[in-house]
């Protein structure tokens, strides 16, 4: 397996006041090509300050980062802006859609930064929500779209650069447990085709689904682990008392 995402030692320190807090606390970490990661932690203990480091949203006080053999740790803004457009999607909880702007625009809109448009950005738009099942929904926009079909364009539009990398942050927090069970086999889905899918959840139920789990507390890496996902499965059973149905798999995700 080829080496995606190499992180040595990161430190990243935040002054308050008089104090400094430090947000990661010498974390190293590889994860290769084609991988499915959950990072889970409580609120404070450095998760989402890792996954902005990785995503090439904030740079490391030390340590090193290389993204696809590439050192972007020390990058300036306008490098990093580059290095996310072409190699990292992003899915976030809140959506973070255009209200006034239909699914097929709300998914281009990456492709304005590459220097795509018209026809071309159209065509791929369409192509990366047929990908995520929304191909009949292409002219709707977000207030007439269930939340789990507006996360689905949130992923199309971090698909539309086809991105070695997909970073999100609890991308099922606002999601029903049948949603996001939708979600997350659309992330397997996604993950079965060799995308590198990191994902932010501060809930086991949620992180069951990757194949690998790192934990953090106080900036620090405390767990790291390679898991047989559960299988994320709508309709398993659609009784079933428990807010999630996890089927177990033999072999790995669908």
């Amino acid at each position: 397996m080829t080496t995606l995402i190499k992180a040595t030692d990161l430190m990243k320190v935040y002054t308050m006041g008089d104090s400094q807090v430090r947000a990661l606390d010498g974390v190293s970490v590889e994860i290769g090509s084609g991988e499915f990661v959950a990072i889970m932690g409580a609120s404070g203990s450095g998760k989402s300050t890792l996954m902005n480091v990785l995503g090439c949203l904030d740079r490391p006080t030390a340590g090193s980062y290389a993204l696809a053999s590439h050192e972007v740790s020390r990058l300036n803004r306008k490098m990093l802006a580059s290095v996310r457009n072409k190699l990292i999607g992003f899915v976030f909880q809140s959506f973070n859609l255009l209200p006034r702007t239909t699914a097929v625009d709300n998914v281009s809109l990456p492709l304005l930064y590459a220097g795509v448009y018209g026809r071309e950005a159209e065509r791929r738009a369409v192509a990366a929500l047929e990908t995520v099942g929304l191909g009949k929904r292409l002219d709707h926009k977000p207030s007439e779209l269930s939340g789990g079909q507006q996360q689905r364009v949130a992923i199309a539009r971090a698909l539309i650069t086809e991105p070695r990398l997909i970073l999100a942050d609890e991308p099922t927090g606002n999601l029903d447990s049948r949603t996001t069970l939708e979600i997350m086999a659309l992330f397997q889905s996604l993950g079965a085709r060799g995308i590198t899918i990191v994902f932010v959840t501060h809930e086991p139920e949620i992180a069951q689904f990757a194949s690998r789990l790192i934990v953090m507390r106080d900036g620090k890496v405390i767990a790291d682990k390679k898991q047989t996902p559960a299988v994320a499965d709508p309709d398993a059973d659609a009784h079933a008392a428990a807010p999630l149905k996890l089927v177990a798999s033999a072999g790995g995700a669908a």
